[in-house]
């Protein structure tokens, strides 16, 4: 690991403007995928500003029935709050099919909403990696590639983004909040938070130097039952091949509205509008359900050791459907 300065800041506002006023540097919360990082010399910051005594540590209701969630809000403490559990189930159930307890309790919101992609090849610092070296080129293309991306990729990186947590979110439509080092302050719609990697793909979201996020709103949640569902090599602590989370709303046996994304599949958190679209009117029988999900992903292309992904999604989004629809047998 190499040298680095270190400040604890005050206020919102003075972590922001300390980031802006130093060279390569980097918030610092719960540390969780940071750290391991800078073990790696993947990250190199020579500045580092602890966030952690800002206070926006809470969970409060907002005026229009929805949730603020401080940025500083721990993973464990999000998935146990009784609002969301009632509420925002699918969010509780994405938190808790991420990392492990350990991990969950020093996790931050912020911080796993920027956690870095769990490519091999962007880890290994002996290898090729536009989204660590620009230009250096892209080692898992035509590479090892099975956890890779069959959707939004680019000549440049095939990376996915390793979020359970904002799977869950992108169906909420969160609302992302910052504060800027002149004070100024923004809401970013999580659907227009990450970047797809095009030809820079170590940009990865829509954040200024020394943005910080301060927290994230959810508005009232909308009628349906929700679900998330996660499939990994192992029962735990694995990130995922696939993950699905869908909010289904049912009436007079056939869908309403549904919302449904994918994590697994690219380099954020993914929302296939077309199969949205294609969702109303469906019938809720069994045999409706996994014909719909048939359909996702329409533009889905395998990279060689993953050409599973693209049916695996469908079958994971089909058991999704089905269980949404009330049935035990999913």
């Amino acid at each position: 690991m190499k040298q680095f300065t270190y400040a604890r800041a005050t206020t919102p506002t003075d972590a922001a403007s300390s980031a802006a006023a130093h060279r390569r540097t980097r918030f610092i919360a719960g540390g969780t995928n940071l750290l391991d990082l800078m073990k790696l010399e993947v990250e190199t910051p020579e500045h580092l500003i602890d966030i952690n005594r800002l206070g926006l540590d809470a969970i409060e209701e907002t005026a229009d029935g929805g949730l603020r969630i401080g940025t500083l809000v721990r993973n464990s403490d999000l998935a146990a709050d009784p609002r969301v559990r009632e509420r925002y189930p699918v969010l509780s159930r994405a938190l808790l099919a991420g990392a492990s307890g350990q991990l969950r309790n020093k996790a931050t919101t912020g911080g796993n909403l920027l956690q870095r992609t769990r490519c091999y090849y962007f880890y290994d610092t002996a290898m090729p990696c536009n989204k660590r070296h620009p230009g250096s080129g892209c080692a898992a293309i035509g590479g090892y590639n099975r956890i890779h991306a069959i959707v939004g990729a680019s000549d440049s990186c095939i990376a996915t983004h390793p979020s359970d947590m904002a799977v869950a979110m992108r169906v909420l439509d969160a609302v992302i909040h910052t504060v800027a080092a002149d004070g100024n302050v923004r809401e970013i719609p999580i659907g227009e938070f990450y970047r797809l990697p095009g030809d820079t793909p170590q940009v990865e979201n829509v954040l200024a130097d020394g943005e910080l996020i301060t927290h994230v709103t959810l508005p009232p949640p909308p009628p349906g039952r929700q679900v998330y569902r996660k499939v990994r090599d192992r029962a735990s602590y694995a990130f995922a091949l696939i993950s699905v989370a869908a909010i289904v709303n049912f009436e007079d046996g056939r869908i309403a509205d549904a919302r449904i994304a994918f994590g697994g599949v690219g380099p954020m958190p993914w929302r296939d509008d077309e199969l949205e679209r294609a969702a109303a009117g469906v019938g809720s029988d069994e045999v409706s359900l996994r014909t719909l999900a048939e359909n996702a992903l329409a533009d889905a292309r395998g990279q060689g050791h993953n050409d599973f992904k693209p049916v695996l999604a469908r079958r994971t989004l089909g058991a999704v459907l089905v269980e949404a629809s009330g049935r035990t047998d999913a």
